[in-house]
Parts: C-alpha cells; sequence; structure tokens
C-alpha cells in the first residue's frame, strides 16, 4: 500500500512540475497577432499553429493525470486508521502526577528556596510563614473532560 502512494505521490508531483513548465511555455492571446505577420512563425519546431496545439493538448493531459492522482491521494488518506487518537498532552495526563509523587519534595525544587521549610506540629499560635506553593505546570493545567 505504501509502495502504491509513493508511485501516486510521485506522478502527481511530475505532472504538476510538468504542466508549470508547459504553461509558462505557451503564448499569450497578444503573441498570435505578431506570428500572424510573419515574425517567427516559420522558426518555431510545430509550426505557426502547431506548438499551440501540442502544448495545450498536453498541459489537458498533465492537469486530467493530476486530477486523479489528486483524488487517489484523497481517497487514500482518509481509508488509513489513525495510530492512535487523542492529543499528546491527554497521554502525558496521567503521567505527570505518578512523577511528582516519588520523585523529590516539589519544595526543594522552586528555585532560591535551598532550604526546604519544615512543617508545623500542632495548633500554631504565631503565624508561620510558609514556602509559596508552585503552580501547576505541563499537563496538569490541562482541563479533562
Amino acid at each position: 500500500m505504501n509502495v502504491l502512494l509513493t508511485i501516486v505521490l510521485a506522478v502527481q508531483m511530475l505532472s504538476a512540475l510538468g504542466m508549470i513548465g508547459l504553461i509558462l511555455l505557451q503564448h499569450g492571446k497578444g503573441a498570435d497577432m505578431g506570428a500572424a505577420f510573419g515574425s517567427g512563425a516559420s522558426g518555431s519546431l510545430f509550426g505557426a499553429t502547431g506548438s499551440a496545439n501540442f502544448l495545450s493538448r498536453t498541459t489537458a493531459i498533465l492537469a486530467a493525470l493530476f486530477f486523479v492522482c489528486t483524488l487517489t491521494l484523497a481517497y487514500f488518506s482518509h481509508s488509513v486508521k489513525p495510530v492512535a487518537s487523542g492529543s499528546v498532552l491527554e497521554r502525558a495526563a496521567p503521567a505527570a502526577p505518578a512523577a511528582s509523587a516519588t520523585g523529590p519534595n516539589p519544595a526543594n525544587q522552586i528555585p532560591g528556596g535551598g532550604t526546604p521549610v519544615p512543617a508545623q506540629q500542632g495548633p500554631a499560635t504565631t503565624p508561620a510563614t510558609t514556602a509559596p506553593v508552585a503552580p501547576a505546570s505541563g499537563a496538569a493545567q490541562i482541563p479533562t473532560k
């Protein structure tokens, strides 16, 4: 299946490049007036009107080939099942709390907090200073469904 998709994609790219080249080679509508009065008609490979027919027909064939390849790629892109559904952050959300529970104390990881603040024992009579609580980061901030 992957070989077929690679071949179709290569044919599509080659037909696109061929169409670009052929469209750039074609003359505009104003160039026909000069050829009618004899400027350069005898020097062309296909004659005065032969190149217009050849280039326009070849461009039409390449356009049809490009269209068929595009439809084929669109059809095959919807037939392939995705590997995993959901986002990366939804899969990482359960792993984040488990890693912090087994790791070191989060208060020690705060920048500038070299010494951890001891926890209070019993009722406090004077207001104690506690370390500020670090906001949740990463996947913990994402609301769940």
